[in-house]
């Protein structure tokens, strides 16, 4: 089983050694013509807007959007929950557009806001070491979004079929059950192929 990492911008490597420690192996994703050889894809953290520009002039729009649209998981994490909602709060267009959430960028606020906590996460038996850097929220979810985890009252991770998110950055500790979480959901869409 192979799971992709979109190797535009972000914690790239740090998302690979967090794969591999679930079983999976991981491959930087580059060219669209690669998303062919994974099963899964993880869109990292960083800065969304400079994502959303960069998979604009690579073709990874259209290429994602098919990739979602045959069944295949994909996780985003901080900027790419950004990336992969509906909406942005404040009016901003969105950029995937594919999971029904309304994202609030930067609502934990600036970099020195930054903080590390455990979490629980419905479907994880022991709360998940969490890293959040300037990370956004769910604001609103539609009918079908699975709250996965609240903090202070705020949606953190949340999960539509075949899409995950989380507004931390799971890869950035030595916990990888996240990670693991998300192979599973590939795991589980490779069986229902069959």
């Amino acid at each position: 089983m192979k799971i992709g990492v979109l190797a535009l911008q972000g914690a790239v490597t740090e998302h690979i050694v967090s794969i591999e420690k679930a079983g999976a192996e991981g491959l930087p994703i580059k060219r669209v013509e690669q998303l062919a050889e994974v099963q899964g894809l993880i869109i990292p953290g960083g800065e969304s807007t400079t994502i959303g520009k960069l998979m604009r002039k690579y073709g990874f729009i259209e290429a994602i959007r098919d990739f979602a649209g045959l069944g295949k998981p994909i996780f985003g994490t901080c900027a790419g929950m950004i990336v992969l909602a509906k909406r942005i709060a404040g009016g901003e267009p969105g950029h995937l557009e594919l999971m029904d959430i309304t994202v609030a960028r930067n609502a934990f606020g600036r970099q020195r806001e930054s903080f590390e906590c455990n979490l629980e996460v419905k479907g994880i038996n022991e709360p998940v070491r969490a890293v959040f850097i300037r990370a956004p929220l769910i604001n609103e979810t539609g009918p079908n979004v699975d709250v996965l985890t609240v903090y202070n009252d705020e949606i953190v991770t949340a999960r539509e079929g075949n899409l995950l998110v989380s507004s931390f950055h799971p890869e950035l500790t030595e916990d990888y059950r996240l990670h693991q979480y998300f192979a599973d959901m590939v795991e589980a869409s490779l069986a229902a192929k069959q």
